[in-house]
Protein backbone atom coordinates (compact mmCIF):
# COMPACT_ATOMS: atom_id res chain seq x y z
CA UNK A 1 0.00 0.00 0.00
CA UNK A 2 0.82 3.76 -0.78
CA UNK A 3 0.96 5.73 2.12
CA UNK A 4 -2.01 8.35 1.44
CA UNK A 5 -3.17 11.76 2.57
CA UNK A 6 -5.33 15.07 2.54
CA UNK A 7 -3.95 17.09 -0.42
CA UNK A 8 -6.62 19.76 -0.10
CA UNK A 9 -10.51 20.38 1.30
CA UNK A 10 -13.08 22.44 1.16
CA UNK A 11 -16.61 23.18 2.97
CA UNK A 12 -20.06 24.96 2.11
CA UNK A 13 -22.50 25.95 5.25
CA UNK A 14 -25.80 27.33 3.91
CA UNK A 15 -25.73 30.98 5.57
CA UNK A 16 -29.29 31.34 6.49
CA UNK A 17 -29.44 30.41 10.43
CA UNK A 18 -32.41 29.80 12.81
CA UNK A 19 -32.30 30.50 16.48
CA UNK A 20 -33.40 27.33 19.06
CA UNK A 21 -35.71 29.60 20.84
CA UNK A 22 -37.37 30.97 17.67
CA UNK A 23 -38.50 26.96 17.15
CA UNK A 24 -39.28 26.95 20.87
CA UNK A 25 -40.68 29.86 20.58
CA UNK A 26 -43.52 28.37 18.35
CA UNK A 27 -43.80 25.15 19.86
CA UNK A 28 -44.55 26.42 23.29
CA UNK A 29 -40.81 25.21 24.93
CA UNK A 30 -39.03 26.50 27.21
CA UNK A 31 -35.99 27.66 25.03
CA UNK A 32 -33.25 27.41 27.68
CA UNK A 33 -33.74 24.09 28.43
CA UNK A 34 -33.57 23.01 25.12
CA UNK A 35 -30.72 25.00 24.24
CA UNK A 36 -28.51 23.73 27.97
CA UNK A 37 -30.29 19.85 26.51
CA UNK A 38 -28.61 20.11 23.35
CA UNK A 39 -25.90 22.53 23.76
CA UNK A 40 -26.84 24.19 20.16
CA UNK A 41 -27.48 27.73 19.99
CA UNK A 42 -28.49 27.99 16.43
CA UNK A 43 -28.37 26.14 13.64
CA UNK A 44 -27.68 26.62 10.01
CA UNK A 45 -30.85 26.12 7.38
CA UNK A 46 -30.25 25.78 3.92
CA UNK A 47 -32.15 28.30 1.33
CA UNK A 48 -34.48 27.57 -1.06
CA UNK A 49 -32.07 27.22 -3.82
CA UNK A 50 -29.92 24.77 -1.87
CA UNK A 51 -29.59 20.77 -1.56
CA UNK A 52 -27.28 18.68 -1.01
CA UNK A 53 -25.69 18.77 -4.53
CA UNK A 54 -25.20 22.20 -4.44
CA UNK A 55 -23.66 22.16 -0.72
CA UNK A 56 -21.18 19.46 -2.06
CA UNK A 57 -20.82 20.98 -5.64
CA UNK A 58 -19.64 24.36 -3.43
CA UNK A 59 -17.59 21.90 -1.05
CA UNK A 60 -15.70 20.21 -3.95
CA UNK A 61 -14.94 23.38 -6.14
CA UNK A 62 -13.20 24.63 -2.89
CA UNK A 63 -11.07 21.55 -2.38
CA UNK A 64 -9.87 21.92 -5.92
CA UNK A 65 -9.12 25.21 -5.26
CA UNK A 66 -7.34 24.60 -1.89
CA UNK A 67 -5.56 21.27 -3.35
CA UNK A 68 -4.67 23.06 -6.36
CA UNK A 69 -5.18 19.92 -8.42
CA UNK A 70 -6.41 19.40 -12.00
CA UNK A 71 -9.69 18.15 -11.54
CA UNK A 72 -9.22 16.03 -14.50
CA UNK A 73 -6.96 13.60 -12.40
CA UNK A 74 -9.67 12.84 -9.90
CA UNK A 75 -10.57 9.62 -10.27
CA UNK A 76 -13.10 8.66 -7.60
CA UNK A 77 -15.30 11.05 -6.46
CA UNK A 78 -17.94 9.61 -3.40
CA UNK A 79 -20.60 11.65 -1.98
CA UNK A 80 -22.16 10.99 1.06
CA UNK A 81 -25.85 11.58 2.39
CA UNK A 82 -28.93 10.81 3.83
CA UNK A 83 -30.74 13.81 2.08
CA UNK A 84 -29.78 13.02 -1.64
CA UNK A 85 -31.98 15.48 -3.83
CA UNK A 86 -32.74 12.21 -6.15
CA UNK A 87 -34.20 8.39 -4.92
CA UNK A 88 -32.61 7.64 -7.93
CA UNK A 89 -29.95 9.21 -9.74
CA UNK A 90 -26.70 10.18 -8.82
CA UNK A 91 -25.46 13.43 -6.92
CA UNK A 92 -21.73 12.72 -7.32
CA UNK A 93 -22.06 12.84 -11.05
CA UNK A 94 -23.66 16.18 -10.63
CA UNK A 95 -20.10 17.08 -8.37
CA UNK A 96 -17.91 15.32 -11.43
CA UNK A 97 -19.72 17.80 -13.74
CA UNK A 98 -19.58 20.67 -11.75
CA UNK A 99 -15.72 20.65 -11.11
CA UNK A 100 -14.93 19.40 -14.64
CA UNK A 101 -13.31 16.05 -13.55
CA UNK A 102 -12.73 13.41 -16.25
CA UNK A 103 -15.41 11.23 -17.35
CA UNK A 104 -12.98 7.99 -16.69
CA UNK A 105 -13.68 7.99 -13.05
CA UNK A 106 -15.66 6.16 -10.99
CA UNK A 107 -18.26 7.67 -8.50
CA UNK A 108 -21.25 6.91 -6.56
CA UNK A 109 -23.28 8.19 -4.05
CA UNK A 110 -23.19 6.40 -0.47
CA UNK A 111 -25.81 5.90 2.47
CA UNK A 112 -24.79 5.02 6.18
CA UNK A 113 -26.95 8.02 8.48
CA UNK A 114 -24.05 10.65 9.18
CA UNK A 115 -21.20 8.34 8.36
CA UNK A 116 -21.12 8.41 4.84
CA UNK A 117 -19.05 10.77 4.24
CA UNK A 118 -16.32 9.18 6.09
CA UNK A 119 -16.85 5.86 4.44
CA UNK A 120 -16.32 7.55 1.27
CA UNK A 121 -13.28 8.62 2.58
CA UNK A 122 -12.17 5.23 3.51
CA UNK A 123 -13.06 4.32 -0.07
CA UNK A 124 -10.80 6.66 -1.25
CA UNK A 125 -8.01 5.85 0.79
CA UNK A 126 -8.02 2.50 -0.58
CA UNK A 127 -8.07 3.20 -4.17
CA UNK A 128 -4.68 5.87 -3.88
CA UNK A 129 -3.32 3.80 -1.89
CA UNK A 130 -3.54 0.64 -4.27
CA UNK A 131 -2.11 2.76 -6.87
CA UNK A 132 -5.52 2.67 -8.92
CA UNK A 133 -6.39 6.03 -8.99
CA UNK A 134 -4.02 9.19 -8.50
CA UNK A 135 -6.59 11.39 -6.30
CA UNK A 136 -9.70 10.70 -4.90
CA UNK A 137 -12.39 12.87 -3.85
CA UNK A 138 -14.78 11.96 -0.27
CA UNK A 139 -17.78 14.05 0.66
CA UNK A 140 -19.90 14.51 3.46
CA UNK A 141 -23.13 16.41 2.90
CA UNK A 142 -26.64 17.08 4.40
CA UNK A 143 -29.72 18.97 4.71
CA UNK A 144 -30.71 17.23 7.94
CA UNK A 145 -34.67 16.61 8.26
CA UNK A 146 -36.42 17.10 11.41
CA UNK A 147 -40.14 16.45 11.74
CA UNK A 148 -41.82 20.27 12.85
CA UNK A 149 -42.57 20.04 17.00
CA UNK A 150 -39.80 17.05 17.12
CA UNK A 151 -36.38 17.40 18.79
CA UNK A 152 -34.36 16.74 16.18
CA UNK A 153 -35.82 19.92 14.54
CA UNK A 154 -33.89 22.13 17.36
CA UNK A 155 -30.84 20.54 15.58
CA UNK A 156 -31.04 19.06 11.91
CA UNK A 157 -28.85 21.54 9.77
CA UNK A 158 -27.35 21.76 6.44
CA UNK A 159 -23.64 21.96 5.40
CA UNK A 160 -20.74 19.38 4.03
CA UNK A 161 -16.91 18.88 3.49
CA UNK A 162 -14.90 17.79 0.46
CA UNK A 163 -11.54 16.18 1.17
CA UNK A 164 -9.22 15.19 -1.68
CA UNK A 165 -6.94 12.36 -1.13
CA UNK A 166 -3.66 11.19 -2.93
CA UNK A 167 -0.93 9.92 -2.47
CA UNK A 168 1.68 11.21 0.32
CA UNK A 169 5.34 10.12 -2.12
CA UNK A 170 4.22 13.39 -3.93
CA UNK A 171 4.81 15.66 -1.76
CA UNK A 172 1.25 17.29 -1.88
CA UNK A 173 -0.42 16.06 0.59
CA UNK A 174 -0.77 18.46 3.78
CA UNK A 175 -1.85 15.78 6.78
CA UNK A 176 -1.00 12.18 6.16
CA UNK A 177 -3.50 8.72 7.46
CA UNK A 178 -1.82 6.73 10.00
CA UNK A 179 -4.40 4.71 10.25
CA UNK A 180 -8.44 4.05 9.74
CA UNK A 181 -10.47 1.48 11.40
CA UNK A 182 -14.51 1.03 12.20
CA UNK A 183 -17.07 -0.43 15.05
CA UNK A 184 -20.20 -1.34 12.74
CA UNK A 185 -23.35 -3.49 14.47
CA UNK A 186 -27.45 -3.48 13.58
CA UNK A 187 -28.18 -1.09 15.78
CA UNK A 188 -31.49 0.54 14.54
CA UNK A 189 -31.69 3.59 16.76
CA UNK A 190 -32.30 5.91 14.00
CA UNK A 191 -34.47 5.63 10.69
CA UNK A 192 -36.23 6.89 7.51
CA UNK A 193 -38.47 4.41 5.50
CA UNK A 194 -38.44 5.19 2.00
CA UNK A 195 -40.92 7.53 1.01
CA UNK A 196 -41.45 9.29 4.52
CA UNK A 197 -40.44 12.84 4.69
CA UNK A 198 -39.25 12.36 8.09
CA UNK A 199 -36.39 9.86 10.18
CA UNK A 200 -38.00 8.91 13.62
CA UNK A 201 -35.45 7.91 16.52
CA UNK A 202 -35.38 5.58 19.38
CA UNK A 203 -35.07 8.32 21.90
CA UNK A 204 -32.43 7.45 25.02
CA UNK A 205 -31.38 4.44 23.45
CA UNK A 206 -29.86 6.83 20.90
CA UNK A 207 -27.05 7.74 23.45
CA UNK A 208 -25.40 4.43 24.99
CA UNK A 209 -26.16 1.84 23.21
CA UNK A 210 -26.10 3.34 19.97
CA UNK A 211 -23.53 6.67 19.50
CA UNK A 212 -21.66 6.24 23.08
CA UNK A 213 -20.87 2.33 21.81
CA UNK A 214 -19.63 2.51 18.51
CA UNK A 215 -17.54 6.15 18.66
CA UNK A 216 -16.02 4.80 21.87
CA UNK A 217 -15.18 1.34 20.65
CA UNK A 218 -13.84 2.78 17.00
CA UNK A 219 -11.67 5.25 18.98
CA UNK A 220 -10.40 2.04 21.44
CA UNK A 221 -9.28 0.47 18.66
CA UNK A 222 -8.16 2.87 16.87
CA UNK A 223 -5.48 3.43 19.95
CA UNK A 224 -4.67 -0.03 20.65
CA UNK A 225 -3.89 -0.53 17.17
CA UNK A 226 -1.44 2.61 17.15
CA UNK A 227 -0.10 2.21 20.42
CA UNK A 228 -1.26 5.48 21.58
CA UNK A 229 -3.22 7.31 24.54
CA UNK A 230 -5.07 10.34 23.91
CA UNK A 231 -1.97 12.82 25.12
CA UNK A 232 -0.48 11.70 21.81
CA UNK A 233 -2.93 13.71 19.89
CA UNK A 234 -3.55 17.43 19.44
CA UNK A 235 -7.15 17.38 19.02
CA UNK A 236 -10.15 15.07 18.52
CA UNK A 237 -12.75 15.65 16.78
CA UNK A 238 -16.24 13.37 17.01
CA UNK A 239 -19.61 13.07 15.54
CA UNK A 240 -21.68 16.12 16.99
CA UNK A 241 -25.72 14.93 17.11
CA UNK A 242 -25.50 17.57 19.21
CA UNK A 243 -23.16 19.53 21.17
CA UNK A 244 -23.33 17.25 24.02
CA UNK A 245 -22.38 13.85 23.07
CA UNK A 246 -19.11 14.76 21.65
CA UNK A 247 -17.58 16.78 24.92
CA UNK A 248 -19.04 13.09 27.10
CA UNK A 249 -17.49 10.58 24.74
CA UNK A 250 -14.70 12.97 24.63
CA UNK A 251 -13.77 12.54 28.71
CA UNK A 252 -14.26 9.06 28.72
CA UNK A 253 -12.14 8.32 26.05
CA UNK A 254 -9.77 10.84 28.48
CA UNK A 255 -9.14 13.56 26.00
CA UNK A 256 -9.35 17.41 27.10
CA UNK A 257 -11.73 20.52 26.39
CA UNK A 258 -8.86 22.32 24.65
CA UNK A 259 -8.10 19.07 22.65
CA UNK A 260 -12.05 18.86 20.94
CA UNK A 261 -12.91 22.66 21.00
CA UNK A 262 -11.37 23.86 17.84
CA UNK A 263 -13.22 21.34 15.80
CA UNK A 264 -16.79 21.49 17.93
CA UNK A 265 -19.34 22.99 15.66
CA UNK A 266 -22.84 21.94 16.51
CA UNK A 267 -23.32 24.52 19.05
CA UNK A 268 -22.77 27.26 16.22
CA UNK A 269 -24.08 25.36 13.29
CA UNK A 270 -26.15 22.52 14.59
CA UNK A 271 -25.63 19.36 13.30
CA UNK A 272 -24.78 18.48 9.66
CA UNK A 273 -25.32 14.90 9.80
CA UNK A 274 -22.59 13.65 7.08
CA UNK A 275 -20.87 16.87 6.46
CA UNK A 276 -20.45 16.92 10.71
CA UNK A 277 -16.96 15.22 11.64
CA UNK A 278 -15.94 16.00 8.17
CA UNK A 279 -16.34 19.77 8.82
CA UNK A 280 -15.16 19.29 12.55
CA UNK A 281 -11.97 17.86 10.71
CA UNK A 282 -11.72 20.63 8.06
CA UNK A 283 -11.66 23.49 11.37
CA UNK A 284 -9.22 21.81 13.02
CA UNK A 285 -6.75 21.42 9.91
CA UNK A 286 -7.68 25.28 9.00
CA UNK A 287 -5.53 25.55 12.63
CA UNK A 288 -3.55 23.13 12.85
CA UNK A 289 0.02 23.30 12.60
CA UNK A 290 3.13 20.63 11.74
CA UNK A 291 3.14 17.53 13.60
CA UNK A 292 0.07 17.83 15.41
CA UNK A 293 -1.88 14.82 15.19
CA UNK A 294 -5.78 14.44 14.87
CA UNK A 295 -8.09 11.92 15.91
CA UNK A 296 -11.83 11.95 13.79
CA UNK A 297 -14.64 9.77 14.79
CA UNK A 298 -17.50 9.52 12.76
CA UNK A 299 -20.97 7.76 13.81
CA UNK A 300 -23.66 6.56 11.85
CA UNK A 301 -26.72 5.27 13.26
CA UNK A 302 -27.91 1.96 12.32
CA UNK A 303 -24.90 1.86 13.34
CA UNK A 304 -21.38 2.40 13.25
CA UNK A 305 -18.17 4.59 13.34
CA UNK A 306 -15.13 5.51 11.54
CA UNK A 307 -11.83 6.51 13.43
CA UNK A 308 -9.04 7.82 11.75
CA UNK A 309 -5.46 9.24 12.65
CA UNK A 310 -4.43 12.04 10.98
CA UNK A 311 -0.86 13.93 11.20
CA UNK A 312 -0.15 16.78 9.53
CA UNK A 313 2.61 18.02 7.56
CA UNK A 314 4.95 20.97 6.72
CA UNK A 315 3.12 20.83 3.33
CA UNK A 316 -0.18 22.55 5.55
CA UNK A 317 1.41 26.23 6.09
CA UNK A 318 2.39 26.72 2.48
CA UNK A 319 -1.09 25.40 1.01
CA UNK A 320 -2.79 27.22 3.62
CA UNK A 321 -0.85 30.32 2.85
CA UNK A 322 -1.81 30.44 -0.96
CA UNK A 323 -5.54 29.01 -0.28
CA UNK A 324 -7.91 30.88 -2.34
CA UNK A 325 -10.69 28.61 -0.55
CA UNK A 326 -12.64 29.77 2.39
CA UNK A 327 -12.19 28.74 6.07
CA UNK A 328 -14.72 26.96 8.11
CA UNK A 329 -14.84 30.03 10.25
CA UNK A 330 -15.80 32.21 7.18
CA UNK A 331 -19.05 30.34 6.62
CA UNK A 332 -19.80 30.53 10.60
CA UNK A 333 -20.01 34.07 10.38
CA UNK A 334 -21.62 34.15 7.44
CA UNK A 335 -24.90 34.37 7.79
CA UNK A 336 -28.37 35.56 7.99
CA UNK A 337 -30.78 35.34 10.73
CA UNK A 338 -34.40 34.23 9.78
CA UNK A 339 -37.82 33.90 11.81
CA UNK A 340 -39.74 30.64 11.73
CA UNK A 341 -41.75 31.35 8.97
CA UNK A 342 -39.29 31.84 6.58
CA UNK A 343 -37.96 28.59 8.15
CA UNK A 344 -40.92 26.80 7.27
CA UNK A 345 -40.90 27.76 3.68
CA UNK A 346 -37.38 27.48 2.81
CA UNK A 347 -37.64 23.86 4.41
CA UNK A 348 -41.04 22.86 2.74
CA UNK A 349 -42.63 22.63 5.63
CA UNK A 350 -46.11 24.49 4.01
CA UNK A 351 -48.20 22.28 2.08
CA UNK A 352 -50.17 23.89 -0.44
CA UNK A 353 -53.26 23.44 -1.91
Amino acid sequence: MIKVGIVGYGVYIPRYRIKVEEIARVWGADPNQIMSGLRIREKSVPGPDEDTATIAVEAARNAVKYANVNPRDIGAIYVGSESHPYAVKPTATIVAEAIEATPSLTAADLEFACKAGTAGLQACIGLVGSNIIKYGMAIGADTAQGAPGDPLEYSAAAGGAAFIVGASEANQTIADFETTCSYTTDTPDFWRREGKPYPKHGGRFTGRPAYFKHVLSAAHALLRKLRLTPEDFTYAVFHQPNGKFPIQAAKELGFTKEQIEPGLLAPRIGNTYSGSSMLGLAAVLDVAKPGDRIMVVSYGSGAGSDAFSIVVNEMIEQRRKNSQAPPVEFYINWKKYIDYATYAKYRNLLVVG
